[in-house]
Parts: structure tokens; sequence; C-alpha cells
């Protein structure tokens, strides 16, 4: 394994991080409550960001998704390229491909991803497309269901409908029926209804019993890319928490030469380092085409399980200033709840992580 990122990626992280670094302050978050920043995205994509993901790879993608957690920056950036660039590129037909790739790189099209608990969605004929409920006729289809919350929904023109039972659909927003949902994190997400709604399935439709799932794929890439994101957001709490306990003393000491303090920190870096170090591990054996579902699931277990230990160990290091829901730290600490929800809970993951293990599997 070998993580030095290549000149390409190192180029995209450092100018995601000076772009997040000067456009997502504090002062900007507040004033942008749960909303989109669009002079941070449109930053973001005249910069080429989200395009430069199809030449970095999900490694590149994870370091720039470090620099937006760090700042807790208000964009679709992660859901986009995940559900957009990454999953267009990988399973689109050519046609599809050439029809969305342009405005997902340039930020005209946003999109995002509708993980579809199992038995969630139902697909049937697109009208006029031939009889029988249940039956999708070729790349066109309607679904049916509901799927209770879907990050960055309001600013998204487009959902990828993520279903463990029937694949990957592309369903325009404007054909869909959105509510809005207020999440633990001022994320602009809401609520997905589907009804009758029409589907263009994303990939050449069927596949044969030896090809690399689709769903399997997706899947593992958001893990692995929320996973980087957590990684981002943990190392924010944690400088926040560094810089606030060497400046606030306490008895004439910084309360930082406390080794109650010092042991705190200490386990939450260790906790931010291993999200991060297995976020690259999973991102890097995609890109060099090595199985990586277990390493994705290992990613997420660890963002998840140990995220909510470092936001919580950030929040409790600034002692009552961490109960104010104004200072920043606490944004990391409800992003950091919010991608353990979006995740899974650590033993739900740990869980599926045992019966691929189990099984002898791991391939995506």
């Amino acid at each position: 394994m070998d993580f030095t990122p290549t000149p390409e990626q190192a180029a995209a992280h450092g100018l995601a991080a000076q772009i997040f670094g000067d456009l997502s302050t504090p002062e900007r978050l507040a004033a942008t409550g749960g909303g989109t920043d669009a002079e941070l995205w449109k930053a973001l994509c005249e910069a080429g960001l989200p395009g430069a993901v199809e030449e970095t790879g999900l490694l590149g993608l994870v370091l720039m998704l470090e620099e937006q957690g760090r700042t807790t920056a208000q964009v679709p950036f992660a859901a986009s390229c995940v559900y957009g660039v990454l999953a267009v590129g990988a399973h689109g037909t050519e046609e599809q491909r050439e029809r969305l790739l342009p405005g997902l790189c340039d930020g005209t099209v946003v999109a995002t991803g509708a993980l579809a608990p199992r038995g969630a969605i139902r697909a049937g004929a697109a009208a006029g497309g031939g009889p029988g409920h249940g039956a999708v006729q070729g790349e066109r289809g309607a679904l049916s269901g509901t799927v209770p919350w879907v990050p960055w929904l309001r600013d998204a023109t487009h959902v990828l409908v993520v279903d463990a039972d029937d694949g990957l659909w592309l369903v325009r927003t404007a054909d869909a029926l959105t509510e809005p949902v207020e999440l633990t994190a001022p994320w602009s997400a809401g609520r997905l209804v589907l009804d009758g709604t029409p589907a263009e399935r994303l990939g050449a439709g069927r596949l044969g019993p030896d090809t690399p799932s689709p769903y399997a794929d997706v899947l593992a890439i958001a893990r692995t890319a929320f996973a980087g994101l957590q990684a981002g957001v943990c190392a924010g709490s944690l400088a926040r928490a560094v810089a606030h306990t060497n400046a606030r003393e306490q008895f004439g000491r910084p309360l930082a030469a406390k080794q109650g303090v010092q042991l705190r920190a200490a386990d939450a870096y260790m906790d931010t380092e291993a999200i991060r170090v297995t976020a690259y591990e999973a991102a890097w054996r995609r890109d060099q085409a090595l199985d990586y579902g277990t390493h994705a699931l290992t990613a997420a277990w660890w963002a998840s399980e140990a995220g909510q230990r470092v936001v919580h160990a950030g929040q409790h290091l600034h002692g009552g200033t961490g109960a104010d829901l104004d200072h920043p730290v606490h944004r990391h600490f409800l992003w950091g709840r919010q991608l353990d929800a979006y995740l899974g809970p650590g033993s739900q993951v740990l869980e599926e992580l045992g019966d691929v293990i189990a099984k002898g599997g791991g391939r995506t």
C-alpha cells in the first residue's frame, strides 16, 4: 500500500484546503444556517474540483472531503461526487456518461443518493412500457416508495436511488415529491416520496452472475467517502479542542497541562487517525481495482463508532464553552453525530462486516 498522493491528488487536495479554509468560516456558516453556501459551491465548481474526481479517483475525493469536514462546509460536494461523478462514471452507459458527467463536473447538475432499505422501493413498468406491475421494461421504469431522509436533497437535480433489490436508478427531483426534514446536522435534507415516478436505470440493466454488483460498489464508495468526511470533521473538532485547552488557563496553568486532558485528546487523536487510515486504504484499493468491500465496511465502522467518541471529546474538552450551541465546535459535534447515523450504528456495521468475513466474502 502506498497512500502517497499523486501530483494531481496533492494539487486537488491543496486547492480544496485553500477554498474551504478561505470561504467556510464560522461567520459565513452562521449566516448560511441549514442551506447551501452558493458562493462556496460556485468557487469549488469554478476551480474544477468536482470534475477533478474523475482523474484523482476515490482517494483524491477522500483527501478533499477531509478538508470539507474540517470546516463543516455547507455544500453538497460529498453527495454529488459520490452519487454523481463516481457512480455515473463507473456504472453509467456511454450515453449516460456523455449526457450527465459534464453537468456533474461543472456543478450545474447536482446529485445525491437515496439509500433505500430492502423492500422500501418497488419498481414497476413505466407508463406505456408494458404490462405487469413489478416488471421493469429495459432502461426505463417507475419507482414507488419512500426514503425517510436524503442528504442535500433540496439542492439536488437528480437522485440516485441505491436499491439492494433492483440496482441503481436515476430520478429527477422535479419528477418526485420532496419534503424538507430537519436533521441533527444543518444539511438541506429532505424526504423522498416516489409514487410511480419515472426513473432511468443507471447502466445497461440486468447483470450476469459473475459481474460485480453496481449496488455494492456504490454503497462501498459512499461508505469510504463519508468516512473520509468524518475524518475531517474529527480532525477539525480536535484542532479546536487543542487550541482551546492550550489558551484556557485554570489556576495559572493551561488546561492542556492536565494529564486527564492530555489523555482524552490523545485517545481522540488515535481514533481520528484510525478513521483516516482505514478510509485511505479502502479508497486506495478501489483505485487500484482491488477488492475493497470489507475495507469500506471497516472504514465505516471506525467512522461511526470512533467518530462519535471524538466529537463528544472535542465538545467535552471545551468545558462549559462546549455547551454553547453557537460555538463552532458544536457544528463538528452535530456533523459527527449525523455521519454516525448516515453510516449506520457501529454495532450494525460490525455485524455486517462479521457476516461478510464469515462467508469468506469481501468482493465489491
